[in-house]
C-alpha cells in the first residue's frame, strides 16, 4: 500500500512535523475510509505507535475505520427536524435501503447516518446525500430522492460548497 496511493500522500508530508490529522484526512479522501494497514504505515512514517494513530482516528467522528457506501445519506435528528417528522424520514430511509443507522448496504452503494444537527433548521426536516442538501423532506420525497440517486438522476437539492 505504501508505494501506491498511500505513498504519494505520505510523500507530501515528508520532512514536516506534525500533520497527523491532515494525513488522516487525505487518506480518507483517497480511500473513503481509513484502512487498518494505512493506519499502521502512518504510525511508522510519523514515528508514533499504532495506538496513538488509532486513538486520533477514533476520537474524531468524521473519520471512518470501515468502508462506507458510495453515497452517504445523513438524516438530521436535531430539534427542529425532530418536531417536523425526522424520525419518520429516518425510518423510511432505513426501510428503503434495507439497513439500519450506521450501516452500509451489502453492495457498498449507501451508508446511512443519523446526525444531531446539520445547521439548516429553517429548512427542517433535512437530509444531506453526499454534498447535496434536501430541504423540507417528507417520507414521499425521501423515497423519490433515494430512487433518483439510485438511477443516477438529479433530484432537486442544493449542492453544499466545500471549504
Amino acid at each position: 500500500m505504501k508505494e501506491g496511493r498511500l505513498g504519494k500522500i505520505l510523500s507530501v508530508f515528508k520532512g514536516k512535523k506534525g500533520g497527523l490529522i491532515s494525513i488522516l484526512q487525505r487518506v480518507q479522501e483517497e480511500f473513503g475510509y481509513l484502512p487498518e494497514e494505512a493506519l499502521s504505515e502512518i504510525a511508522v512514517f510519523m514515528g508514533l505507535s499504532s495506538s496513538q494513530v488509532f486513538s486520533v482516528a477514533t476520537f474524531y467522528a468524521h473519520f471512518y475505520l470501515n468502508r462506507r457506501g458510495d453515497h452517504l445519506v445523513r438524516v438530521c435528528q436535531g430539534t427542529a427536524c425532530h418536531v417536523r417528522g425526522a424520525r419518520n424520514i429516518l425510518e423510511t430511509a432505513q426501510y428503503k435501503l434495507g439497513i439500519k443507522t450506521g450501516e452500509t448496504t451489502e453492495d457498498y452503494k449507501y451508508s446511512l447516518e443519523r446526525v444531531a444537527c446539520l445547521g439548516s433548521c429553517a429548512l427542517a426536516p433535512i437530509v444531506v446525500i453526499d454534498d447535496t442538501l434536501y430541504p423540507q423532506i417528507t417520507t414521499k420525497k425521501m423515497t423519490e430522492i433515494l430512487a433518483s440517486v439510485s438511477d443516477c438522476e438529479k433530484y432537486e437539492g442544493t449542492e453544499l460548497r466545500k471549504r
